[in-house]
């Protein structure tokens, strides 16, 4: 187990299952995903970085892909959340559509895979 493992095994409800389904999603596009923390935050990592974290706030539940320029390339698919280039917030009633997770975690993995063959 790992820290986002034991992140989520800490909350309970319809948060939890939603926030489930967000790293299980990420997981099914990045099978080899590991676990670890970026910014102190619980995060799945991709070759050593992080690529996205999952949180509840006492607000809303919210998505970091630890990076400002995934949000703002799909801004049209993210009518009706509230978001900045570093956060999307979204409710357990309002959840991301899976489709947009996959492009949102897709995005980020190849930004990061860019920069390492850039070495």
């Amino acid at each position: 187990m790992g820290t986002v493992t034991d992140y989520l095994a800490t909350l309970s409800g319809p948060n939890r299952e939603t926030l489930e389904r967000v790293v299980a999603i990420a997981r099914e596009v990045v099978p080899d995903a590991t676990e670890g923390t970026s910014y102190s935050m619980p995060a799945l990592m991709v070759h050593g970085k992080a690529f996205l974290s999952a949180l509840e706030t006492k607000k809303h539940l919210a998505i970091y892909p630890f990076s400002g320029q995934i949000f703002p390339r799909i801004a049209d698919r993210l009518e009706g959340f509230d978001w900045a280039p570093g956060t999307l917030r979204f409710s357990a009633a309002h959840p991301v559509p899976d489709d947009v997770l996959r492009e949102i975690v897709s995005l980020r993995v190849a930004d990061i895979e860019a920069k390492l063959t850039q070495k």
